[in-house]
């Protein structure tokens, strides 16, 4: 016997086309804005995020309702909606009176929103068990959409917000070549900084790209859709601000040997030697590219910056890109553990330098 899945129905509702028209709805540019009008693309954006009958959605960004109305034809047990334009009150709440399931409108910014008592308590599941019934969908604008995903890799990592009630997935849009970023493997074109944060904490998958002339008003990129589930365990494990430090120091020259990006994470005074040092605790040879790094051979460089950070604490308050006054501070001070650091190949580093040299 065939059981067949029945969608929940909304009532007749003015097209999300004739919503625009009617409350005379402008995208706005300063906030990225562009809205998806056709049902098909809509369906499948909400099907890429899995089963989420019966559970709970938050939705980021609803703008007019598109996503919205597809996501409440699945058949969820409740709907959270947070969107930072108040323009679009109306037809949101419209849309909650006509909804089959309870449908929360919360106005306000999703970069400072708290989600840690959203959902209901429930839901909650341990870490080590499989993803709650919670899910978090949203056509994301492109000024956000990177910083907002770095946020909530960070509260993955700590496992708050959110993420307080266990390893719930994401799907977001993204400018297409941002989500190929997220997803390139190693020795890819696209590998970057933004690849190995997102796969450090999630299984990370590019679900399909919706062209640009979908959208309205058109943008000049097409949108990648990518769906993201937290890792039980992250391949590196050590604190997030350790390791976003890391990687954006080596990704800093993506081109070059990765041991330049490496040097800027010390004073100028001690550069050549630590990061020298650090490629030998790694393991790693120093004229490797970043982009030819995997995540694990990353994180073995975050384990030999952690060590260096034990044995000199003061070096985690470094930054290469801090005024030159605050820099100096660091290389007017005298290291004495630098003297007890060995560069056992001393031909590799005449090597490593004389390349910089040519490279910077």
């Amino acid at each position: 016997m065939t059981v067949k899945l029945v969608h929940a129905r909304l009532p007749p509702l003015p097209t999300i086309r004739d919503i625009i028209r009617l409350y005379k709805l402008r995208a706005m540019r300063d906030l990225s804005q562009n809205f998806l009008l056709e049902t098909k693309i809509t369906d499948r954006i909400v099907a890429a995020a899995g089963k989420i009958k019966d559970g709970e959605v938050c939705e980021v960004g609803p703008g007019p309702g598109s996503i919205t109305r597809s996501i409440i034809r699945k058949n969820p047990a409740r709907i959270v909606v947070i969107e930072k334009d108040k323009r679009f009150e109306a037809p949101l709440e419209m849309l909650a009176e006509a909804s089959p399931c309870p449908l929360d409108i919360i106005y306000g910014d999703v970069m400072n929103f708290k989600m840690d008592k959203m959902f209901s308590e429930v839901r909650k599941r341990e870490w080590s068990e499989k993803p709650p019934d919670i899910h978090l969908i949203g056509n994301l604008p492109f000024n956000v959409a990177t910083h907002l995903i770095i946020r909530w890799l960070n509260s993955i990592a700590e496992r708050t917000n959110a993420w307080n009630y266990g390893r719930v997935p994401m799907t977001l849009t993204f400018q297409k070549e941002v989500a190929e970023r997220m997803v390139a493997p190693i020795g890819s074109p696209q590998r970057c900084r933004l690849s190995v944060m997102c796969q450090n904490w999630c299984h990370v998958k590019h679900c399909f790209t919706i062209p640009g002339k979908a959208f309205v008003p058109k943008p000049e990129v097409d949108v990648g859709v990518v769906h993201f589930v937290p890792l039980e365990s992250p391949v590196i494990d050590l604190p997030f601000q350790l390791i976003e430090k890391v990687v954006r120091c080596v990704f800093n020259f993506r081109q070059k040997y990765h041991v330049r990006g490496v040097a800027m994470l010390f004073p100028m005074a001690t550069r050549d030697a630590y990061a020298l040092e650090m490629c030998k605790l790694a393991d790693l040879d120093p004229t490797l590219r970043p982009f030819q790094l995997t995540v694990e051979e990353m994180g073995r460089l975050c384990q030999a910056y952690n060590r260096i950070l034990e044995k000199q604490p003061k070096l985690a308050f470094y930054n290469s890109r801090a005024s030159r006054a605050d820099r100096s501070k660091f290389d007017d001070e005298d290291d004495s553990d630098l003297l007890d650091l060995q560069i056992s190949n001393a031909l590799l580093m005449t090597t490593v330098k004389k390349d910089l040299q040519e490279t910077i």
